[in-house]
């Protein structure tokens, strides 16, 4: 996927879902993954002719890993956004203190803390989640199989006990494309460094989906499809999808 590709699909979902104003100031979470890396690089180009003008700041929480950022730092400087690295004791507390046996819930219930503290601290009024399509059908079907329920998360969601917006930038551009995206722009992705990645129910869910996509091909459009019909806070311009 080239930029102008990221750049379209970003800018309708900004647009549908009235996610920036003037104004604004962003926080973008950045993990070191793809997919934040790709949101921080969508948000940072779009900010040069988008209509409402907004700031953007960058924030990494480490967990207490021993993570060389000089790249990540570098990245952020030639897009123009500032990076704060947000120290924690996370990794400690759940697996040598606590002992989690399933610490992933925990973990990112701190991470998200931390992050939305921090963003708080710098002055920001909204925060950005690098969520793509991918993960919001995931979080449909897993709320589907392990809650009995109809859910995922909202594109914006007013967070009143913070006083922040969340938005959610990527939910129109597919995982596919954000690995093609980061291998053509050869973006500083560095591998997460928790012993639990790659052993959660969402990556159970995400094979699933992929063995199901087998046997009925387009299954994905068809669970976007089914969750965009199916949940109120999707329902902005959602006949355009």
């Amino acid at each position: 996927m080239k930029l102008q590709h990221l750049l379209s699909l970003t800018r309708k979902a900004v647009d549908d879902y009235e996610m920036i104003r003037d104004g604004d100031k962003i926080a973008v979470g950045i993990s070191g993954g793809k997919d934040s890396l790709t949101l921080l690089k969508a948000l940072a180009e779009l900010r040069r002719f988008y209509p409402h003008k907004y700031e953007l700041t960058a924030i990494s929480v480490n967990l207490g890993y021993d993570i060389d950022y000089r790249k990540t730092e570098e990245f952020c400087k030639e897009a123009g956004v500032e990076l704060t690295i947000e120290k924690t004791e996370i990794a400690d507390i759940i697996f040598n203190i606590r002992k989690e046996p399933n610490p992933c819930s925990l973990c990112a219930k701190l991470r998200k803390g931390a992050f939305n503290d921090t963003a708080i601290r710098l002055g920001c009024n909204k925060i950005a989640y690098a969520h793509h399509r991918d993960d919001a059908i995931e979080t449909f079907l897993m709320s589907l199989i392990y809650e009995g329920r109809v859910h995922s998360f909202s594109p914006v969601t007013y967070l009143d006990r913070k006083n922040v917006t969340l938005i959610r930038p990527l939910l129109y551009v597919n995982e596919c494309d954000i690995v093609g995206f980061k291998n053509l722009y050869d973006l500083p992705v560095f591998r997460n460094p928790c012993p639990a990645d790659g052993e959660t129910k969402r990556e159970d869910v995400k094979q699933l989906i992929r063995h199901l996509n087998d046997d009925a091909p387009g299954i994905r459009d068809r669970l976007f499809r089914a969750m965009v019909d199916s949940l109120p806070s999707w329902k902005i311009k959602s006949d355009q999808l």
